[in-house]
């Protein structure tokens, strides 16, 4: 898609262009909004207040090319506003979803509750560059490595290697943690 072309079309009207916009630049925006570990609802408002920022900037983008560095940065500093205006920052042990079982038990919830407590605990231990990284990788589906190293600010050669790196300490936390224990 030629970017360039996509956003003088958009900023003429034209739907198409701004949905192949929308479709190529989303994943990127709802893995930044993850990142910051909003809710639902406050990922939805990063990420749409990212959208009206470009429509308001349609005409003053300079470098078409660097869309996704512009959209990245507008959507950090989104995600940041709200986090600000919310007076917190985000939740250190949110829940990871379970595989679904028809009828799971009682013992078995609260045993993957605090499995997941525990987990998120070891992940803030590890440092914020590895936090960010993993936590962009983890978005559904997961963006592509030059959407990351735009959004992160990082070579794209580095992404691997550091996730890599990241995932090798976050594995030797969790080794020594007792409820993570063996099921690593």
């Amino acid at each position: 898609m030629d970017i360039s072309a996509s956003l003088a079309a958009a900023g003429r009207g034209d739907q198409t262009a701004w949905d192949a916009l929308v479709r190529q630049f989303s994943g990127l925006l709802w893995s930044i909004a993850r990142s910051y570990r909003l809710g639902d609802a406050d990922a939805a408002d990063a990420v749409q207040c990212t959208w009206i920022k470009l429509v308001e900037h349609l005409d003053r983008i300079a470098e078409p090319e660097r869309l996704a560095g512009w959209l990245s940065t507008t959507a950090r500093h989104e995600c940041l506003q709200l986090l600000r205006r919310a007076g917190r920052l985000p939740e250190p042990a949110e829940e990871i979803a379970d595989s679904p079982d028809p009828a799971p038990d009682v013992d078995h919830a609260l045993l993957a509750g605090e499995r997941n407590a525990a987990l998120w605990q070891v992940f803030e231990q590890l440092p914020d560059r590895c936090r960010r990284l993993l936590r962009v990788l983890m978005a559904s589906p997961p963006p592509a490595y030059t959407e990351v190293a735009l959004a992160l600010d990082m070579p794209v050669g580095s992404i691997g290697p550091i996730r890599q790196r990241c995932l090798g300490r976050l594995k030797v936390l969790v080794r020594g943690n007792e409820l993570l224990e063996g099921r690593s």
